[in-house]
């Protein structure tokens, strides 16, 4: 999305009942093997790209882009040579 700022991003993930809002910044060539959240994720890839795999399914993700995520979904995720960062939204309560 062009021109989101994280200002405008935590405030929409905020009124979609998410509770926590945070930036992440993963470094170059990291991967993440099969793991899963005991919380639902709204995200926004703010700088670099990444590979989210789930199930067969891989998605390449790259700045201005963004996913969600159910909870308890289990995915892998490979960061590219730049590493990424990510600004994430979680929804903990059911």
């Amino acid at each position: 999305m062009a021109g989101l700022t994280y200002a405008g991003f935590e405030a929409a993930a905020r009124a979609e009942g998410f509770d926590e809002v945070l930036v992440r910044v993963w470094s170059p060539a990291l991967v993440l093997e099969t793991h899963r959240h005991p919380f639902a994720v709204k995200a926004h890839v703010a700088r670099g790209e990444f590979w989210l795999a789930e199930g067969e399914q891989v998605r390449h993700l790259s700045a201005g882009d963004g996913f969600e995520l159910a909870r308890d979904v289990a995915h892998a995720e490979r960061y590219g040579p730049q590493g990424a960062t990510v600004w994430v939204a979680r929804r903990h309560a059911p």
